[in-house]
């Protein structure tokens, strides 16, 4: 195996579906399969300098995602409503490019139950949703309601959190395997007791369940955020990935906040030795 290194400004991880989920390390246009590391290790080097995603202007920090500060004023990408679609404006003609939102807000979306540290209801365009679910670490997602516009699914989606969390639980995502969930049942027992849904969100029936397997040797026994700003350097034993988290040894990484970060990153045969060397069946 030779130590590849690759540079420039990191993305969020490419994640592929299989038997278990596949994981790709995004730098520029550059990428380097992970999965073959896991139970080796990793080194991830920040070169002091971060670039916006839009614009590419050199940035101070990262907002948003990867945008300068400027761009994240001004982008619809960037507006509260991306994270609290039921508060979307585009009905008042305040979207601040209402193409945009045309092309991803006015369009079908899902509202969906996941299992990834616990169960939890969330929204996604339709279409996307396997990414999605992947993305956030899901064990196990079924989708529940379907929705003609972003802002109906986030409407329903702040109905159902009265009765069901709506956030992960990052630390025990990362901390250990999700036990297993009638996400049937509870797709019932919401639609008893929610009555104020939308009229517009239609509840599904025969969607099937999706169940997704993660790349884990162990779990860490610390949960400590490594992050790039602390000392430019996040280097050993890569114990798994779950979602957009690189777990390590010495503690979890969140590649999405690390987003437009200029990096350079290679695989290591030879990680430092974990002072613990048992190690489980790869199992999520």
């Amino acid at each position: 195996m030779k130590n590849e290194s690759i540079h420039g400004p990191l993305e969020k991880l490419k994640i592929i579906r299989g038997e278990v989920v596949s994981y790709q390390l995004a730098v520029g246009d550059q990428t380097l399969g992970l999965n073959r590391f896991v139970g080796k290790g990793l080194e991830i080097r920040f070169l002091d300098r971060i670039s916006c995603r839009n614009c590419e202007a050199p940035s101070r920090k990262s907002y948003g995602g990867g945008y300068c500060y400027p761009c994240f004023k001004r982008l619809a990408q960037c507006d509260l409503c991306v994270m609290s679609p039921d508060r979307c404006h585009y009905a008042r003609g305040t979207c601040r490019e209402p193409d945009w939102g045309d092309e991803f807000c006015m369009q079908p979306h899902l509202v969906y139950l996941a299992n990834s540290s616990g169960a939890k209801v969330g929204i996604t365009r339709l279409g996307y949703e396997i990414g999605r679910w992947m993305d956030q670490g899901a064990v196990q997602a079924l989708s529940i309601l379907r929705t003609p516009t972003r802002h109906i699914a986030g409407l329903a989606e702040v109905a159902l959190a009265r009765h069901l969390a709506d956030r992960t639980d990052w630390r025990a995502l990362v901390s250990r395997d999700a036990p297993a969930l009638d996400l049937g049942r509870l797709r019932e027992k919401l639609r008893n007791q929610v009555t104020d849904l939308p009229v517009e969100a239609v509840w599904l029936e025969d969607e099937p369940e999706e169940r997704f397997r993660y790349p884990i040797t162990h779990y860490p026994r610390t949960l400590e955020r490594l992050r790039l700003g602390d000392d430019g350097l996040i280097q050993g034993a890569l114990l798994g990935i779950k979602g957009q988290y690189l777990i390590f040894e010495t503690g979890v990484f969140n590649v999405r906040q690390h987003t437009s970060y200029h990096v350079s990153a290679r695989g290591l045969e030879d990680p430092p030795k974990p002072e613990n060397n048992d190690q489980l069946e790869l199992f999520s």
